[in-house]
């Protein structure tokens, strides 16, 4: 049996609205798809980007970063994240993260903020891992006391909720969402970026198109630049095809908590495996185990049985760029240093079937058997 690491579940809705931007009868795909949007996550403003890359480089920008600002984010990021503050010439600061939700440890923000405030910090970026939530409550207040704007990577938490609130209308400065999540091969590309300030969305808007403006009295070929811009703008067919799967995106979540309740049944106990640990609502967009013993062989021996792995993420300060530019040492960051020895995340997504979940169970539990 072959089980990917992710396939994407597409149905007649899909290919019908992709037919209809085809046909010339869908004039509003990224409208719609931003109207939507708002509505789903409960957000005051949603714009739309071509991915969740561009979307965090446009969050950059409405924030007016500049160079020599300073960005604190977690040092298990997707690489998207500290690429994006370079671009400006700006720098990323790692902090560690808890060993349970590989989120970005608030204890140690917390204190770096204590001994390096400075009127150069500009923004904290957090990723909320797997589709695990960080502690908002306690991040906010944080943000409050030293006055940071939040940017919340939400690339792998469409739909997750936190205390039964939609990630993305719980009061970060900046949300940004990815519709073709890190390391899982979606067919359409784009982004979203949600915020509460008209200001930053206004300035979004602006800036996602060149900075192109048309006045309203004027022939649409006419037009000025009022800013420096780039180019954000989400297709009509990867609005369409979005917007069908944004429309199930909570029966998807449903399907993925199901699987992982499988999961955690047939592989409690499994010696040489240590299951996810749960602290808030947990949409399992991945589904992270951790391998007590040759992690890489284990993955390899599941290669052959036909089943695809990944990890989120091999940390930051390990990446040469990051390693040469700032002098980071392998031991600077211990505790994302040693889940990112054990971890691998293994499939999990709506149009997995339960023959396919229990085949993955069997194999792991196969491989473990071998672990000495």
């Amino acid at each position: 049996m072959q089980v990917p690491f992710y396939k994407t579940d597409v149905g007649p809705k899909e290919q019908q609205k992709v037919i209809d931007v085809l046909n010339g009868d869908a004039f509003y795909a990224v409208e719609d798809l931003e109207d939507n949007f708002q509505s789903y996550v409960g957000a005051s403003y949603a714009v739309s980007t071509s991915s969740g890359t561009g979307a965090l480089h446009l969050a950059m920008l409405a924030i007016d970063l500049k160079r020599g600002d300073k960005v604190l984010c977690s040092v298990n990021a997707y690489p998207a994240v500290p690429e994006v503050v370079r671009h400006f010439d700006a720098e990323p600061t790692f902090i560690d993260i808890d060993i349970d939700t590989f989120n970005i440890d608030l204890d140690k923000l917390e204190n770096y903020l204590e001994d390096n405030l400075s009127k150069k910090l500009k923004a904290v970026i957090v990723s909320h891992t797997a589709g695990q939530p960080m502690d908002l409550e306690r991040l906010y207040n944080i943000a409050k006391i030293y006055n940071i704007k939040i940017i919340e990577d939400a690339g792998d938490a469409l739909g997750a909720t936190y205390k039964g609130q939609k990630i993305g209308s719980t009061g970060a400065t900046i949300t940004c969402f990815s519709f073709s999540q890190h390391l899982k091969k979606n067919i359409c590309q784009g982004g979203m970026l949600v915020t509460e300030d008209e200001d930053i969305m206004e300035r979004a808007k602006l800036l996602r198109n060149h900075a192109l403006v048309v006045d309203e009295d004027s022939l649409e070929y006419i037009y000025d630049v009022t800013d420096i811009g780039n180019k954000y703008t989400m297709s009509d067919l990867d609005a369409a095809f979005i917007d069908v799967q944004l429309s199930r995106q909570d029966q998807t979540i449903a399907r993925q908590r199901e699987i992982a309740e499988q999961y955690n049944e047939k592989l409690k106990g499994v010696e040489h495996i240590s299951l996810p640990v749960v602290k808030e609502d947990h949409a399992f967009n991945n589904y992270i185990i951790k391998i007590d013993k040759n992690r890489d062989s284990f993955a390899r021996e599941l290669e052959e049985r036909g089943i695809a792995t990944g990890i989120h993420y091999i940390p930051l300060h390990l990446m040469s760029y990051y390693k040469s530019k700032y002098m980071l040492r392998i031991n600077d960051f211990p505790i994302a240093l040693r889940n990112y020895q054990s971890i691998l995340s293994i499939p999990i997504y709506a149009a997995m079937t339960d023959k396919e979940v229990d085949y993955i169970c069997n194999a792991i539990k196969e491989v473990s058997k071998t672990r000495v």
